[in-house]
């Protein structure tokens, strides 16, 4: 196997993994939302939390490097529009990620401390959620684009 093909195979699976983590993460955390166990909502926050820590965060990081790589050795430019619009959809991606975390350590802790006080989710939990939520979308419509950008390299 060549290096551009390791590349190409590091980079599927980062793919693959910020989409499913951040699909199965959303998932989880929605469902014990909706449930309203405090100390369930406690508990599966914490291990968003950690699951974006573990997994999404180190695929996060490999995307751009193998991309760059591999759009070096293809002899493509940042500037193709399709690789463009890619980039800028990442870059979106990003910007709604990087408060999505912040806003899961806060729901997290907002809970744990709810959970270990015996007391329902105060206010403050259920505007992050929302806030987590509404961000949530544009992120996973722009992965999605994304991936249909680099299956197809169409022309723009």
């Amino acid at each position: 196997m060549d290096l551009y093909m390791v590349l190409k195979y590091v980079h599927v699976i980062s793919s693959t993994i910020i989409f499913g983590t951040g699909l199965g993460t959303a998932f989880q955390m929605w469902m014990a939302h909706r449930r309203g166990d405090v100390g369930a909502i406690a508990v599966v926050a914490r291990n968003v939390v950690r699951a974006d820590w573990y997994f999404t965060t180190p695929a996060v990081i490999v995307q751009p490097l193998s991309g760059a790589a591999m759009m070096h050795m293809a002899g493509f430019q940042a500037r193709d529009g399709w690789l463009a619009l890619s980039l800028g959809l990442y870059a979106l991606a990003g910007a709604c990620w990087l408060p999505v975390v912040w806003l899961q350590i806060r729901a997290a802790r907002l809970a744990e401390q709810a959970a270990a006080a015996g007391q329902p989710l105060p206010p403050a939990y259920h505007r992050i959620l929302r806030l987590w939520f509404l961000l949530g979308w544009p992120a996973f419509i722009a992965v999605l684009v994304i991936f249909w950008l680099m299956l197809t390299k169409p022309m723009i």
